[in-house]
């Protein structure tokens, strides 16, 4: 099955979202194009022509892409959820990577923070 039918970017494909969120993540952690380019054994050009949507990108360079932006593949593929802002979607996903301990710690300082929202909006 080729790249281009399995989903996955390709020139003639519209999928400015995908490429967007490419870009975003690699930004997000600094990195250079040439950087990731190195991580995935292929020419500095091809990171620039996948980011633009001139080169089809495959499901293993994705996969390893996601792994190198520490994000799921879902999250380049899937649609946004509507009304979940981006700080939220980040917190989710940071606090994913906590410890059981940690999250537990992390919930009941959002609950605080909820109850004293509550009682500001109350007031």
């Amino acid at each position: 099955m080729s790249e281009q039918r399995m989903g996955f970017a390709g020139p003639e494909i519209e999928n400015t979202l995908f490429l967007q969120r490419l870009r975003e993540a690699r930004e997000y952690l600094g990195a250079s194009q040439a950087k990731v380019s190195e991580y995935l054994g292929v020419p500095r050009s091809a990171i620039s022509e996948i980011e633009s949507g001139k080169r089809a990108i495959s499901a293993l360079e994705l996969k390893k892409l996601a792994k190198l932006y520490q994000k799921p593949v879902a999250w380049f593929t899937d649609e946004i959820v509507e009304g979940v802002p981006a700080d939220v979607e980040f917190l989710a996903r940071t606090a994913s990577q906590l410890s059981d301990s940690d999250r537990g710690e992390l919930q009941r300082f959002a609950e605080f923070l909820k109850a004293k929202s509550k009682a500001n909006n109350d007031a």
